[in-house]
């Protein structure tokens, strides 16, 4: 995916580039509020990162022997931090276009209710990732069962995703969903194997080498725990 999306002009390359902007947007966000800046200043920064990031098209060059694509990210908004914004032109809100629809307002909502924690920059920049993984998963995993006349069931049983399988109330779950609990043993282990596999898939896209997808997944799970 991140190979696709520095092909300019490539079918899929805009897709690509639109999907991986998205799920990456607000943890780049988050790290800059936790580096002390205000919520201006920070939709700002980022805002003006991303037109950077869009113009000189920074993916043009990316290799797969990179490694981590989010910490390329990362790296990429520091040297950005760092080096360039002092000689960039302020994207101000609202000012010029636009590279994405990003919903700001949600954002700094969304920083305001997290806690408060002693957590470094680039540690909860990590926290952001996963979280924001997270959900790109869960949201697909329900667009799947909602296309085949299943978002009910899927909205009932969802939570059991992130539980251990001994702590999941089989008899609970019947009882929402209308199911024998038998049908819903089957259905949530389906389910939450289905989970695992888009999430590998999703980790896989964005590194170098398949074999860092289980050392990946430790780093997502290490990552949402703190």
């Amino acid at each position: 995916m991140v190979l696709a999306a520095g092909l300019r002009g490539a079918p899929a390359a805009d897709r690509a580039l639109d999907e991986l902007c998205r799920a990456y947007w607000y943890p780049l966000y988050a790290y800059v509020r936790h580096r002390g800046y205000s919520k201006a200043d920070a939709e700002d920064l980022v805002q003006g990162f991303f037109a950077r990031f869009l113009k000189r098209n920074y993916l043009a060059g990316l290799t797969s022997e990179r490694g981590r694509f989010r910490s390329f990210m990362l790296a990429a908004l520091k040297h950005f931090l760092a080096n360039e914004w002092d000689r960039a032109q302020r994207q101000k809100r609202g000012g010029g276009v636009a590279p994405l629809a990003l919903d700001w307002q949600g954002a700094d909502s969304r920083y305001r209710i997290e806690p408060a924690d002693p957590l470094s920059p680039d540690k909860l920049y990590d926290r952001a990732w996963a979280t924001a993984l997270l959900e790109l998963v869960i949201g697909r995993l329900r667009a799947e069962l909602a296309a085949g006349g299943r978002a009910d069931f899927f909205d009932a049983v969802k939570e059991f995703l992130a539980v251990g399988k001994a702590a999941i109330p089989y008899a609970d779950a019947a009882a929402r969903t209308g199911l024998s609990e038998g049908a819903v043993r089957v259905a949530v282990h389906r389910l939450r194997k289905r989970y695992r596999e888009l999430l590998r898939k999703e980790i896989a896209q964005t590194l170098a080498d398949p074999a860092q997808v289980e050392d990946e997944l430790r780093s997502l799970f290490a990552a949402v725990a703190t």
